[in-house]
């Protein structure tokens, strides 16, 4: 059976694990050759072989999305290595967690250098390349963008960035066959709990997360594909998710009642 990408190359960012790893099984699935990228080589190593396991083509090429000059070099790479690029997901990302009065400039500043600039290099990295066949960009947000919660400004304002970024490269793409879809996840497994405000990865850190709303990455990844696939321009899920996103546009005073 044809599979939604077949013939199709995908190159995602923070790969290695969480969303990222379980979109390209997913889109390896269903028939594109997938490209990671991402700082720990060793995992992308692993996600590549599970890629190949699948009986597609794949690419470990580690980069710091923080340095525009890898992530231009990798891109190239993906295209010239497994000979186009259809469909890049601007995926790396982390969360920098604190009050406002306790986090200091730089940490906001670290904040934007991932989430945000890091984004916009990947998007304009693979630009080139995509256009060539009317392919598809897509920006990992978050429900966050749109329900602000106490001790996390840093990280809602980074997702609200990617938001209007989103929507802004698809009023400027919308007559150049290249589609622009912009993801807002609610509650995923993810090791985004575990990683500190410097980008450290410590696996003994608690995710304070509501385990029984929380969505496997691979059910995640499923309706991803789906949503890119079909070109749509904003895809909000859970239904936890699409519901505080809902009431957070359509209901801020309601929500800063219950605000802790």
């Amino acid at each position: 059976m044809a599979g939604r990408f077949d013939g199709q190359v995908a190159w995602i960012t923070g790969g290695g694990s969480g969303i990222g790893r379980a979109l390209a099984l997913a889109l390896a699935d269903e028939g594109a050759d997938v490209a990671v990228s991402g700082r720990r080589e060793d995992r992308l190593a692993a996600v590549v072989r599970e890629v190949e396991a699948r009986g597609r083509r794949g690419l470990c090429a580690p980069c710091d999305v923080r340095d525009e000059v890898q992530v231009e070099q990798r891109a190239d790479e993906v295209a010239a290595t497994l000979g186009r690029l259809d469909v890049c997901v601007a995926n790396a990302g982390f969360a920098v967690g604190g009050r406002f009065e306790e986090l200091s400039v730089a940490d906001w500043r670290r904040q934007f250098d991932v989430n945000v600039f890091g984004l916009v290099a990947t998007l304009r990295a693979a630009l080139p390349h995509v256009q060539r066949h009317d392919g598809r960009l897509v920006l990992i947000g978050s429900v966050a963008a749109f329900l602000p919660l106490p001790g996390n400004g840093a990280y809602t304002a980074s997702k609200a960035a990617v938001h209007a970024i989103g929507q802004t490269l698809a009023a400027e793409l919308r007559h150049s066959g290249v589609s622009v879809t912009t993801i807002h996840p609610g509650f995923v497994e993810s090791e985004i709990a575990q990683v500190d405000n410097e980008g450290r990865h410590d696996p003994s850190r608690r995710d304070p997360r509501p385990q029984r709303l929380m969505w496997s990455a691979e059910r995640a990844a499923g309706v991803c594909v789906r949503a890119i696939h079909a070109r749509k321009r904003d895809f909000v899920f859970t239904g936890h998710g699409r519901l505080a996103s809902f009431l957070g546009r359509h209901a801020p005073g309601l929500v800063h009642r219950f605000l802790p």
